[in-house]
């Protein structure tokens, strides 16, 4: 096989786990381990939104690709289907064209319907505020807030604007709803309905991510997974903090 197809391979390979959610040292290793199945030697560093992979060509030349990771998700299926797809080949190289082929139908895939997803976002909601001893009533409202916000983030994610503006939506409606639920039925307990609507948000995988990376040595991805992390965190306290500073008094 051509480097520039085996490069091609790695380099689709890394964009997929990279957009859908994976450790930085996973994709390292896994663009590595593609280039070694088809006897290419290859140098690469990843980035949480690049890709960057040197070889050295027949002729002595170096080849490097530079790809661009613009959109990232959680979705760690694909991760999961990337990672066994990369051990597959290991064992045994198959032709570009079924390599190719094979990756292109893993990021085709979307995932579980957003019908779905939908639901456990309720669920997370109504679950985390039964776990802060909310009332059942409190984990109901919660559960359609959860599902709210939701709706919102993935209809603000289609519009295109920054990923941090999301997050503010996000808490603003978490807050602005549970302010007008609480106005209606003064008996449930806003706090516990705002905690738990915005587990749904909270950088779980990029915090792991992070602190896997620091461990495995890659400083300098751990820490911009940590500036992320925060950065989540400060867009929806900000949204939920402009809310109640204004609707408070309301009720």
């Amino acid at each position: 096989m051509k480097i520039n197809q085996v490069m091609d391979i790695a380099i689709k390979a890394g964009k997929i786990l990279l957009a859908n959610g994976s450790e930085i040292y996973r994709v390292e290793d896994t663009i590595g381990r593609i280039c070694r199945s088809y006897g290419v030697e290859a140098e690469c560093f990843v980035l949480p939104t690049s890709i960057f992979i040197t070889v050295i060509g027949k002729d002595g030349e170096p080849l490097s690709v530079v790809k661009r990771i613009s959109e990232r998700t959680v979705d760690l299926s694909c991760v999961e289907k990337v990672n066994s797809f990369s051990r597959r080949i290991q064992e045994s190289p198959i032709p570009y064209e079924e390599a190719m082929e094979t990756l292109e139908k893993i990021e085709r895939e979307k995932g579980y319907k957003f019908g779905l997803r939908l639901f456990v976002a309720g669920v997370t909601a109504f679950v985390y505020t039964l776990l802060f001893k909310g009332t059942v009533q409190d984990a109901v409202v919660a559960f359609i807030i959860g599902m709210l916000i939701y709706i919102s983030k993935e209809k603000v994610s289609r519009i295109g604007v920054f990923k941090f503006f999301e997050y503010f939506v996000s808490g603003l409606i978490a807050a602005g709803m549970s302010v007008i639920a609480v106005k209606i039925f003064p008996f449930l307990n806003i706090y516990r309905i705002i905690i738990s609507s915005i587990m749904i948000l909270l950088p779980g995988v990029s915090t792991t991510n992070a602190l896997k990376d620091a461990l495995h040595g890659d400083i300098v991805s751990s820490q911009f997974g940590m500036a992320e992390a925060i950065f989540t965190v400060v867009s929806v306290t900000a949204g939920v903090a402009i809310v109640l500073s204004l609707g408070l008094g309301w009720i």
